[in-house]
């Protein structure tokens, strides 16, 4: 991995080079991507079924069959181990019990002259929701995509899944039948994106598309916003530990290998001051991926993208923390609430030594669904806030009209716009008509 040293007099350039490594610059990918999604929109559902054969090598009879009936979901349910289950439900009922918090009705309030001003919340119509299925099935991206989606009352969710060489995971069938998704279908990458956003004969064209992806997924999305709305480009998933030497070295290797395992280019940062604490953790790290499941796709991230960054004290470690503005931030310190008031860039801010990131993932009940890439200085967790759409809501009284009027109307004529202003003025009761 990186070793990096506040004190060491080229720190800057090294952290440059550590931070600002893009995965997104292969010009290639957006030619490649580009076609796809053009060749789904002129061709519907006759491209989709080319793409699913060349890119998971599944071959369809007809369109009908990208489509996984609600009897598989259900089978899926019933098939699972009851200890599984009761999990999946468990984390479902969680996530549901916590973003019903993020639920808002609107407002309105009445000035002194009777006018009215106020908002109106009201849930997307449809929206789609894609779970990866590449290198690994995540059930739980099926819950903490449509579960939001579901309790901002989305009257559609559509979700799409690759089915690399035809596997359906049967825990993503599952997940689906618990979070409240209407229609699956077995597609995925750039195609089902395109899919999504520009509707095909068999699949549904949505208001919004959510959920992560690789770089292709996520070069898609890109395209098509503002077709579609969506909720974030997601990069390589990341995790940055700060640590006092408070938590067991052993602890803390698994938490930056949860994040190594993801992917090669997945990236796992830990920082200390602690010179024993820093080489006990490395160590720990390095026994770890002897028995990883995943050690090859581990080994790589934290080689080429890992990180050791010693700093002088907490404060570097907070100032450093904000720079990077990372996805999970672990705060493995004692007392730390003391912190956040000198952290303002994360996705999700784990407090404590036994707020690992691993049970974000699947069922404390905030979304893992997260900014990556520094985004976290300007963006939040998926929520269901995500899912709705705010009107502004003005009902101008008579004498608010003729108030408001006056100053609209001057405003309008400065900036030369004569109808506006005499929109305006046209209800104002001594210059109406």
């Amino acid at each position: 991995m990186n070793r990096l040293d506040t004190s060491d007099p080229d720190f800057a350039q090294q952290f440059h080079a550590l931070h600002d490594w893009d995965a997104n610059l292969d010009p290639q990918i957006e030619v490649r991507v580009r076609e796809i999604v053009t060749t789904v929109r002129d061709r519907g559902d006759a491209a989709l079924r080319e793409y699913t054969e060349r890119f998971d090598g599944v071959t369809t009879a007809s369109a009908a069959e990208l489509e996984i009936p609600r009897s598989a979901w259900d089978a899926a349910l019933h098939g699972l181990e009851p200890t599984q289950r009761v999990a999946l439900e468990e984390a479902a009922q969680r996530i549901r019990s916590y973003h019903e918090h993020q639920r808002s009705v609107g407002w309105t309030f009445t000035e002194a002259d009777g006018t009215m001003l106020g908002q109106r919340i009201l849930p997307l119509a449809r929206v789609g929701i894609y779970v990866p299925g590449g290198k690994a099935a995540y059930p739980s991206s099926v819950l903490m995509n449509a579960i939001p989606a579901h309790v901002a009352g989305v009257k559609e969710i559509i979700m799409t899944v690759p089915t690399p060489q035809g596997q359906v995971n049967p825990w993503v069938l599952a997940a689906a039948a618990i979070a409240g998704v209407d229609r699956v279908f077995c597609i995925g990458g750039a195609q089902a994106v395109a899919a999504l956003a520009y509707g095909t004969e068999s699949v549904p064209a949505v208001d919004k598309i959510v959920g992560p992806g690789n770089i292709y997924v996520a070069t898609a999305k890109r395209m098509v916003f503002g077709r579609v709305g969506i909720d974030m480009i997601a990069g390589p998933s990341e995790i940055l530990v700060i640590s006092d030497g408070s938590a067991p070295a052993e602890w803390l290797a698994w938490d930056l290998l949860s994040q190594a395992e993801h992917d090669e280019i997945a990236q796992s940062i830990f920082i200390s001051w602690d010179d024993a604490h820093i080489e006990s953790v490395v160590n720990a790290v390095d026994a770890a991926l002897d028995v990883l499941d995943r050690a090859p796709i581990a080994r790589k991230s934290w080689a080429d993208r890992g990180a050791v960054i010693r700093v002088r004290d907490r404060a570097e470690a907070c100032a450093i923390a904000d720079r990077i503005a990372p996805e999970h931030l672990e705060l493995a310190v004692q007392n730390p609430e003391d912190w956040l008031a000198d952290i303002h860039n994360a996705g999700a801010i784990f407090m404590g030594i036994h707020s690992c990131e691993a049970l974000g993932d699947y069922v404390a009940g905030p979304n893992h669904v997260l900014p990556t890439g520094g985004s976290a200085r300007f963006s939040s967790p998926l929520g269901v806030y995500d899912f709705v759409k705010r009107s502004s809501l003005i009902h101008s009284s008579p004498a608010g009209a003729a108030r408001l009027g006056q100053i609209a109307e001057r405003l309008a004529l400065g900036e030369g716009l004569t109808a506006h202003a005499r929109s305006a003025a046209c209800r104002i009761p001594e210059a109406g008509s």
